[in-house]
């Protein structure tokens, strides 16, 4: 792994500064991230409408819903596939071209979701259709995220990897705010009948026209700085870059996949399904709910980009040391202080927001856990596989849990954060250990 020359970087290694360009850089790539996540993750905003269009009539409810959240998860199991065949010809044949094809093939099917035909024109094509559109979604962000943490940190200096993995990560959480919002207004602006008629589109055709606008300010990118110089010195990996990943860095793979579980813990259990749990639990509103959940998502946004700086200031693996506890505390005041006092859910549920943001820190890790020629397959791999595992276990296990305690949620986050923090304090005494070895004596010349 090659974290340690970021967690201790040479005091003779001059700085360069973060350049226009640089901010530039970010922007377009964090605006990009940002509308291809809120296309990714609309769907979910829009089941329970979606199960009543796609499915026959007669269907149960339940079934109808077990159907519906079948195609959400879809979407999830292609991710690995889509990010495996991307990282690999970006490895191979350059960062920005995949960077854009994947905005692409994310902007297609969700245009395509808004004009599909529901069952009752299309039959069971029309459902049939919809699971393939969904597919090529989940694929198409297997590719986006961690190419997009790739792309982001070759370009900008070694000691801004971290804010710059961090502004990435808060443009897809701003993806997740951004999807909140339009469902709520769409479901202000028409009635239920036109959002069952005609409205439910809407979220759909506008996603997939602005994900067209983001391929067009990606055209304005330019390849990044460390491929350009691998590439002309021709120390392009000549094997299969992913056989060439886990084989020569498993142990960079496994941490990898450790932090990405901290992150989906943190994702999935408390911004996704805590508004849910918060309404079942404890009898709260649901627009009281969704709202509390946006000033928690709008908090994630800020919290990943500050602890992007600590990262930058600390050290990844401390920065993740920290964020770990920080989150575990956070977790378990949120959880039991909503259940004691309800009335304070939505400034508790803005801190523990803010503590998410420590899913900022996990690509800095990854970025510097891999070598730049199989960075791309290395990081694709271990966040996808882990996600999809994690990601689609983890609702299971706390719905589960819940059945013995209502404070199940917490318990659930607050163990995977002792694993991320645990291994980011191996990591680090690791690291610290080797750096203050004594040099060997240099090799006498001949």
């Amino acid at each position: 792994m090659a974290t340690p020359s970021s967690d201790a970087p040479s005091p003779l290694a001059a700085p360069r500064p973060l350049s226009a360009q640089d901010v530039r850089t970010l922007g377009l790539a964090a605006l990009g991230g940002a509308l291809e996540f809120y296309d990714f993750i609309i769907f979910v905003f829009f089941t329970s409408v979606m199960g009543r269009l796609f499915f026959p009539p007669e269907t149960a409810d339940w079934l109808r819903q077990l159907q519906t959240f079948g195609l959400f998860a879809a979407g999830y199991l292609a991710r690995p596939l889509g990010g495996i065949v991307m990282a690999h010809f970006g490895d191979r044949t350059g960062r920005k071209r995949m960077f854009t094809l994947s905005v692409f093939l994310m902007s297609v099917p969700t245009l395509c979701m808004g004009l599909l035909p529901t069952y009752a024109t299309a039959g069971y094509t029309a459902p049939l259709l919809l699971l393939t559109l969904r597919l090529l979604q989940g694929a198409a962000v297997g590719g986006e995220v961690p190419g997009a943490w790739v792309f982001v940190s070759e370009h900008v200096p070694e000691r801004r990897v971290g804010l710059a993995c961090g502004t990435l990560t808060s443009g897809l959480t701003l993806g997740i705010l951004l999807g909140s919002l339009v469902a709520t207004a769409v479901n202000t602006v028409f009635t239920p009948e036109q959002v069952m008629a005609y409205g439910w589109r809407v979220p759909f055709v506008v996603g997939g026209v602005f994900g067209f606008f983001a391929v067009f300010l990606r055209r304005w990118l330019q390849e990044t700085p460390v491929f350009e110089e691998m590439r002309q010195k021709k120390a392009l990996v000549k094997e299969l870059p992913l056989k060439a990943a886990l084989q020569g860095h498993a142990p960079a793979v496994i941490v990898s996949m450790l932090f990405t579980w901290v992150l989906t813990a943190g994702i999935v259990v408390i911004i996704l399904m805590t508004p849910t749990l918060m309404q079942q639990l404890h009898g709260i509103a649901p627009a009281r709910a969704l709202a509390a959940n946006s000033v928690a998502t709008l908090t994630l946004t800020v919290g990943c980009v500050c602890y992007g700086l600590l990262a930058d200031r600390l050290g990844a693996t401390r920065a993740m040391a920290i964020g770990s506890g920080v989150l575990l505390v956070a977790a378990q005041l949120f959880y039991r202080g909503v259940a004691s006092a309800p009335e304070h859910l939505v400034p508790l549920y803005a801190g523990v927001g803010f503590c998410v943001g420590v899913a900022g820190v996990v690509p800095a890790v990854m970025v510097q856990a891999f070598p730049a020629a199989v960075r791309f397959s290395g990081i694709s791999f271990s966040y996808n596989v882990a996600y999809a595992l994690f990601g689609g276990l983890t609702p299971l296990a706390v719905t589960l849990a819940l059945k013995e305690s209502p404070l199940a949620p917490a318990y659930y986050v607050s163990a995977v954060c002792a694993v991320g923090f645990l291994v980011a304090l191996l990591l680090f005494r690791g690291f610290s250990a080797r750096a203050s070895e004594p040099a060997p004596p240099p090799t006498p010349s001949r």
